[in-house]
């Protein structure tokens, strides 16, 4: 991921990146029924699970053993890149056996997929959607983030964040295009009983979603990028307060930290976390 004042740089790149929530006495909320939205009709959804706390993301998904080096009870989450053609990193660690033992070690997973990006968008991208091609973009990465999550081990009901970067929001056709592509990337996660997160910047693509005048099929969680180094979801929310509420929010608030936990060194960006994860196991 990328701050609020930087170009798209993070995954396109191939440099190590991390995202950090979790917090010390941090709990996981089951959500206590059914979404009222169904995957279609007479389908009943898996109880949310939610994560509350500070965590941790990487470019590339640490060892097993860096992982439980790192359960000091500071972070309870990390995210992992599970696919997308703009996703930066190779994940040799990333597979099933891998999600379950960590699962077991007692982390929350919250998986990113770097989607499409935007024709107006600064630098080069492998995959970068068009007017024209948005809609038929969108539905073909939703289902390629679902079969990705489902081979990992992560269950219907999961969350799913699509990671979209900085463009100009201006851009009038470009922001209809992202919109379009958003839509049908979150419609083609539901229709597979997936929840849909979107992470996005404060100035740009997160703003893009969050002040969309028509609501209809957005995602269900919205991740925001705004680095003043305030630890929470609440007090620096930039948008409207009735915007996802109910453990739908998270917020990179620092970026580039380097930490070492148990001998194992790692450079983070941090987040304060009160949304949905991966359902295991």
């Amino acid at each position: 991921m990328f701050g609020t004042s930087r170009k798209p740089a993070h995954r396109l790149s191939k440099r190590n990146r991390y995202i950090a929530w979790g917090a010390a006495g941090a709990t996981i909320v089951a959500g206590g029924g059914a979404l009222v939205q169904s995957a279609s009709a007479g389908t009943t959804w898996p109880a949310k699970k939610t994560y509350t706390g500070r965590a941790f993301d990487t470019c590339t998904a640490p060892s097993a053993a860096a992982m439980k080096a790192w359960r000091t009870g500071f972070y309870g989450a990390a995210a992992v890149y599970i696919g997308g053609k703009n996703r930066g990193c190779s994940q040799p660690n990333l597979t099933a056996p891998w999600v379950k033992k960590v699962t077991a070690q007692g982390w929350k997973l919250i998986p990113l997929y770097v989607g499409a990006q935007p024709f107006c968008q600064r630098g080069s991208s492998p995959e970068k959607m068009t007017a024209a091609n948005a809609s038929s973009l969108g539905v073909a990465n939703g289902k390629d983030a679902v079969a990705k999550a489902s081979k990992l081990g992560m269950k219907a009901g999961s969350a799913i964040y699509l990671d979209m970067e900085p463009y100009d929001v201006a851009n009038a056709s470009c922001n209809k295009a992202v919109l379009t592509y958003v839509r049908a990337f979150t419609k083609t996660l539901r229709a597979k009983t997936y929840r849909a997160g979107y992470y996005g910047f404060s100035s740009s693509s997160a703003k893009a979603v969050a002040t969309a005048a028509d609501r209809t099929d957005l995602p269900d969680s919205l991740w925001y990028a705004k680095w003043d180094k305030v630890n929470t979801t609440t007090s620096d929310w930039p948008w409207s307060k009735s915007l996802y509420t109910n453990h739908s929010r998270g917020h990179q608030y620092m970026v580039n930290s380097k930490e070492k936990r148990g001998g194992y060194t790692i450079t983070v960006d941090r987040n304060a976390w009160d949304a949905p994860v991966a359902i295991v196991g």
